[in-house]
């Protein structure tokens, strides 16, 4: 473990309290962490900033998981066979990585972006269920559609590129499974874990984790995610909806600033 002041470590612990209560209700908490972990520990390699951030958002990532599993309806079986889809993706994406350039992806991320986040504000009803309306039973062709494209897709994506994860991942299932917000969000943890277990066992491998960080951060990233995943249960939809175009929108700032800085 480098060595680190006291200040350091406080706010590096409060960003992984506020990344897990973020990536708990909509994904892309590694928004905030990872540039956290490489503000704080200037100097040092970024492998070592890539499997710390893994080793504590897996922690927080599972408890957002259970939490959710324990109070919503959530297609558990679906949801590890989508999380197995995409840690094949993203490994694959991995081995494109070095021939894709930044500069180019950056931009057709934003314009994505962009366009989610008006269809979200244009179509007030995406993601949400009316009361005592039940929700569509699983199809066998949605679910391979899941597997393929969400899982595939954007384990590719991840592999590749990867800002911005997490929120794809809950807006592709809420479109392909049709889940509201809340469910899409419960089921994407349990896909995160799958893809941030295979990615941690990769930097586990190359010995490229500060394992003592991470265990002290990671209690808070846990104590972020079950708040998150309780506040998402009991406020519902607009509440993730919130949320959700909030984190987008700093995605596309974070992105823009990339870019352009």
């Amino acid at each position: 473990m480098p060595d680190i002041t006291l200040t350091t470590l406080v706010l590096l612990c409060l960003a992984a309290l506020l990344a897990g209560w973020i990536d708990a209700v909509v994904g892309g908490g590694g928004l905030l962490l990872l540039p956290a972990l490489l503000l704080g520990l200037p100097g040092v390699p970024h492998t070592y900033a890539l499997g710390t951030n893994k080793a504590v958002a897996i922690v927080g990532t599972t408890g957002a998981a259970v939490t959710y599993a324990r109070k919503a309806p959530v297609p558990v079986w679906t949801a590890v066979r989508v999380g197995l889809a995409a840690t094949a993706g993203s490994m694959l994406g991995a081995v494109f990585a070095a021939g894709i350039s930044d500069r180019v992806l950056r931009p057709l991320i934003m314009v994505v972006l962009v366009g989610v986040a008006a269809f979200v504000i244009l179509r007030p009803a995406f993601g949400a269920r009316p009361e005592g309306v039940e929700r569509a039973p699983l199809t066998r062709a949605r679910i391979v559609t899941a597997i393929v494209l969400v899982g595939g897709g954007i384990g590719l994506y991840d592999g590749m590129f990867g800002p911005g994860t997490g929120t794809f991942l809950v807006l592709a299932l809420t479109a392909v499974l049709h889940l509201d917000l809340v469910t899409a969000s419960a089921t994407a943890k349990i896909v995160n874990v799958c893809t941030n277990a295979g990615a941690l066992a990769t930097f586990a491998y190359q010995g490229t984790v500060y394992w003592q960080l991470a265990a002290v951060m990671a209690v808070f990233n846990l104590a972020g995610g079950m708040l998150g995943a309780r506040m998402a249960l009991s406020k519902g939809t607009e509440f993730v909806r919130g949320v959700l175009l909030v984190v987008v929108f700093s995605l596309v700032a974070k992105l823009a600033f990339d870019q352009w800085s």
